[in-house]
């Protein structure tokens, strides 16, 4: 049987943002996107409007910290009643299995010795207890963003900085992705990979050898996992000089995986950043479809594998938002009659989310809330988010409709 990858098809899916960092402290409050949006009350009504809005496919996430509350012991009841739906409804999903927060039992989250192999742990349970259900799978979705907010920023747990932050946090997702996939692999053969990462790009003036210095470095997750960090692979001096030993890298290439399919997230405002040449300030460029053309050729010809648009959306007015699903699906349309493997497409988030900074304010969540998506959120009398349809819903169900014609 074909893989669904392999069909010829231009997959439209939504994704449900899934950000779940439940670590707390002074001054920092616990991020759970499901939590913050009603979506574990709310998961069927959302399910099925997914399903009616014409996606084929859904990026929807699974909380490791809340399904396994202590090491090796699982709580089903919830996933087992989602999984149902989707197979009631035909949605097909990539499973993200891990959106950045770790179960609150693994002490120092992402520096544990022992993390790769949790991590490969809970997947495996997860792909054996749902293998007759799923079988396309995100091992970690956007490892560099996490590397440089775990790592390099201090932003979230375990709270390094720096680059030598950032090594040892990207080198110990690297080696959770592999075992991750070798551990489903051998649990579901059949099993579909989309290794899904945020595609960064920068314009300006910059230092001598930093532009240079981030190009190669937003590639580091996917090269580790793939065995591409050889002896002439420009980042490798600056693992080494990090800590990460011969031995360890040695591992990478022993153990490569292959990714079935390239996830790329890009949002037109934001995933460019501009660097002014008098200030050094640096801040995110409107890019548009140049960008989003520019980094999925980028992709393309560094990995040679099918794409997938894992992520992209506009926040702001409808009217701005619809424009963009117009122009970025006429993108991809364009790009695949030129012979690009690409193969899906996806407006994510499905409905608002809730701004990261949130985990570090004090005022009320609904202050964070950022309409995105196809549906806004609006909290009614009772307290409850209200999924308001806006003109997106329509145009994306004949957007899809017209590719399955």
């Amino acid at each position: 049987m074909t893989p669904w990858f392999r069909d010829s098809s231009l997959h439209f899916a939504v994704g449900i943002e899934d950000t779940f960092v439940p670590q707390e402290g002074v001054g920092r409050r616990k991020l759970d996107e499901y939590e913050l949006t009603q979506h574990y009350h709310q998961w069927k009504h959302d399910l099925s409007l997914a399903a009616d809005a014409g996606a084929d496919m859904i990026r929807w996430g699974i909380p490791w910290y809340l399904i396994e509350p202590s090491p090796g012991k699982f709580d089903w009841e919830w996933t087992d009643r989602v999984v149902e739906h989707l197979g009631d409804i035909g949605l097909r999903c990539i499973v993200d299995l891990m959106h950045y927060g770790t179960p609150l039992w693994l002490d120092n989250q992402f520096l544990n010795h022992r993390y790769p192999e949790a991590v490969a742990a809970y997947a495996e349970a997860v792909a054996e207890r749902y293998r007759s259900a799923l079988d396309s799978w995100t091992p970690l979705n956007e490892p560099i963003i996490n590397a440089v907010y775990c790592g390099e920023q201090g932003t979230w747990p375990p709270y390094l900085k720096g680059d030598d932050g950032f090594v040892k946090i990207i080198t110990q997702l690297a080696k959770g992705m592999v075992l991750t996939q070798q551990r489903i692999a051998a649990a579901q053969p059949e099993a579909t990979f989309v290794h899904v990462d945020a595609g960064f790009r920068w314009t300006g003036q910059w230092p001598a050898g930093e532009l240079e210095h981030l190009e190669e470095r937003r590639f580091l997750g996917l090269d580790l996992i793939t065995g591409r960090v050889g002896a002439d692979h420009p980042m490798r001096e600056h693992l080494t000089a990090h800590g990460v030993t011969e031995a360890e890298l040695a591992w990478f290439t022993e153990n490569a995986v292959t990714p079935d399919v390239i996830g790329v997230n890009y949002y037109p405002a934001f995933t460019t950043s501009h660097r002014d040449a008098a200030t050094g300030l640096v801040r995110p460029q409107e890019a548009g479809t140049e960008g989003l053309v520019d980094l999925l050729h980028t992709y393309a010809d560094r990995y040679g594998q099918p794409l997938f648009v894992t992520e992209t959306s506009r926040g702001g007015p409808v009217e701005e938002r619809l424009d963009w699903l117009e122009q970025s699906v006429a993108t991809v349309h364009r790009l695949r009659a030129e012979g690009m493997p690409l193969i899906g497409y996806t407006w994510f988030p499905f409905f608002a989310l809730v701004d990261w900074l949130y985990r570090e304010s004090t005022e009320p969540m609904d202050h964070y809330l950022v309409q995105m998506g196809l549906y806004d959120l609006e909290r009614d009398s009772g307290s409850v988010l209200q999924r308001r349809p806006t003109a997106l819903v329509d145009r994306f169900r004949a957007l899809a409709k017209a590719t399955q014609a």
